[in-house]
């Protein structure tokens, strides 16, 4: 079983920035894809960041693609997500999610196995 916790979420004003960070602990801790997701009220879970654990593949969402950074630490089993140039829309609890099944689909929420249990981020006008 895998276990993956966020943290770093809060309140922001528009054009602040926020880290924030995904620890996995549990079994042995190999995943092929980690990703961030986000949800906003009344709103589908929406992508927002893939990177491959093993290798030097990165992913985003379109409204984030120049504004997020993901990234990762194997050695702590860590993955981050460094927000800048927030914005309103981007207000949502985001979660962590991990894929151990090698899927092509990144996109696709479906396709990850691990859920964390998500932490709010407000962005302020």
């Amino acid at each position: 079983q895998v276990q993956l916790v966020e943290s770093g979420g809060g309140l922001v004003q528009s054009g602040g920035s926020l880290r924030l960070s995904c620890a996995a602990s549990g079994r042995t801790f190999n995943p092929y894809l980690m990703a961030w997701f986000r949800q906003a009220p009344g709103k589908e879970r929406e992508f927002v960041a893939a990177i491959t654990w093993n290798g030097p593949y990165t992913y985003y969402g379109n409204p984030v693609k120049g504004r997020f950074t993901i990234s990762r630490d194997n050695a702590k089993n860590t993955v981050f997500l460094q927000m800048n140039s927030l914005k309103p829309e981007d207000t949502a609890v985001y979660y962590c999610a991990a894929d151990l099944q090698r899927t092509t689909v990144y996109l696709d929420p479906r396709e990850y196995e691990y859920w964390g249990q998500g932490t709010q981020t407000t962005v302020s006008t």
